[in-house]
């Protein structure tokens, strides 16, 4: 039985997300996390190369997984053609490990992706880290999306949510 982590049902279900963008290293790019009145979030804005800039994300604190580790995370989205990123985080920082895993759902209609944790790469600020510590789902802080890779004008990837599963 999936874990949900995340159901945007709601109005309240994006108050917890966060846009971390390029603006952090003097980039222009902007996003946000909203509710859509049809009963889903949208991740949306703008990115743009602009001062180095490049990358566009949001992320939010998740509880602890009740029933330990899991084998991959399933999103259920309507993309825009464009290339995403989940990420995954083991701690409760801004900056450091993102554990990262891509996903290019196609436009304009639902579908689900699942992502199988031994696929996530440990990156830092987009470099590779072959050494970090192994991502095990028990170990999830926060989870995030991001667009980036120079992909560079509006975005609109809508999710309806975000669950743990196990095999």
């Amino acid at each position: 039985m999936p874990e949900t982590l995340f159901l945007f049902d709601r109005p309240e279900a994006v108050a917890p997300w966060s846009a971390i963008d390029d603006r952090v290293m003097g980039g222009v790019s902007r996003s946000a996390l909203r509710f859509d009145p049809a009963g889903h979030a949208v991740f949306s804005g703008q990115v743009a190369p602009d001062n180095n800039g490049g990358f566009a994300s949001v992320r939010a604190s998740v509880s602890p997984l009740a029933a330990g580790d899991i084998d991959a995370i399933e999103l259920v989205v309507r993309g825009d053609g464009r290339r995403y990123k989940l990420n995954l985080r083991i701690d409760h920082g801004f900056d450091g490990i993102n554990y990262q895993a891509a996903f290019a759902p196609p436009a304009g209609i639902w579908t689900r992706q699942e992502l199988a944790l031994a696929d996530f790469q440990p990156t830092w600020r987009g470099r590779m880290i072959p050494d970090a510590p192994a991502l095990r789902g028990a170990r999830i802080e926060q989870v995030g999306l991001m667009i980036a890779d120079r992909q560079f004008g509006g975005f609109e990837l809508a999710i309806q949510g975000i669950w743990a599963r196990r095999e």
